[in-house]
């Protein structure tokens, strides 16, 4: 049975920690529309107002980190485009520190996202200044991932800076969190022998493991034990498993003494009534970075992380339907 989880306290730890957390990758300045229904190959379909919403999957993460409280510096480029000033307040109106966000000739990164009437969305991806994030770049900014407590990274960024970020904080002890997005079926050695714990959807830890989805999209039919030490022969001790509005799964190779011993944890989602889902990972991957530096545990973490990321739902883009966790306990908590 799952203990009593104080979500106030839990934020409390985050609003009066010291420690840092440090997110290197991507910023973007999201191109929405909303439609009644996604276009399928070759069609036009009528959409409401285009609205430019700042976005970018680690500075998203970033920016719901801070919202809660936590102590976020932000690393990555920016173009020398009118949406660079854009995206550079609007996360430091947010709390993120970005001393160390360098900028690049051109174009920001931006996406092309489209959302429907059910919260669905598609999203194109062009890397602007996001690309121009190299290994020098990163060793330059090397000191402030050293001196984190955590470190967030995806693949918004090019591989080899990934690695590179990795590698520096495996070395000086920083725990570290990758968010396995864009997508990558199979993860460099590089990355597996430097990253300490995993977050990927439910879509995605199948394609990773080479495993059917369940009949009928239940996933509590599979061997969550068994995903557990799939992951774990990867290289993956922990990991998180999200599940979109079913919930998430939180895996630890070790087991969970309170969970006969089990590998894993099975989380609820909250229910909200969803607006867009757009952002909703990146806040759910923030809430447990913030977790990870207040000494939560994983799970504890992940439990947070449902909560921010049931809030995120409720509003429309990314960043701009992040809450505070005063907003967050005032919808959520009863």
């Amino acid at each position: 049975m799952n203990e009593p989880f104080d979500i106030r306290n839990a934020f409390e730890k985050i609003s009066s920690g010291t420690r840092t957390i440090a997110v290197i990758g991507s910023m973007n300045a999201d191109y929405t529309v909303e439609t009644e229904t996604l276009p399928q190959p070759g069609e036009t379909v009528n959409g409401g107002p285009l609205q430019i919403l700042a976005g970018g999957k680690s500075a998203n993460q970033a920016s719901a980190a801070a919202h809660i409280g936590a102590q976020v510096k932000m690393l990555g480029a920016l173009g020398t485009d009118d949406n660079a000033d854009f995206l550079f307040s609007t996360l430091a109106q947010a709390g993120v520190s970005m001393d160390s966000v360098a900028r690049m000739e051109g174009t920001s990164g931006t996406t092309v996202i489209t959302v429907d009437a059910h919260a669905e969305n598609t999203i194109v991806y062009s890397a602007g200044s996001n690309a121009k994030v190299n290994p020098e770049y990163v060793r330059s900014v090397q000191r402030t991932i050293q001196e984190a407590a955590v470190l967030g990274i995806c693949f918004e960024s090019p591989v080899e800076s990934v690695i590179e970020a990795a590698r520096i904080a495996h070395r000086a002890g920083v725990k570290v969190l990758l968010n396995n997005s864009p997508f990558r079926p199979e993860l460099p050695a590089e990355i597996l022998a430097n990253i300490d714990i995993l977050l990927v959807n439910e879509h995605e830890m199948s394609h990773m493991l080479h495993l059917a989805p369940p009949t009928g999209g239940d996933w509590a039919q599979l061997d969550w034990d068994g995903v557990a030490q799939r992951l774990c022969e990867l290289g993956c001790d922990q990991a998180v498993v999200t599940l979109g509005s079913q919930g998430a799964y939180v895996l630890d190779a070790n087991g969970f003494v309170e969970n006969d011993g089990h590998s894993w944890r099975f989380l609820k989602a909250v229910k909200v009534k969803a607006v867009d889902t757009t952002g909703c990972g990146d806040a759910f991957m923030g809430a447990i970075l913030a977790g990870l530096t207040a000494d939560l545990s994983l799970y504890d973490s992940a439990r947070l992380a449902v909560y921010v990321a049931g809030y995120a739902a409720t509003g429309l883009g990314a960043q701009s339907s992040y809450g505070t966790s005063k907003q967050i306990v005032d919808l959520l908590v009863s």
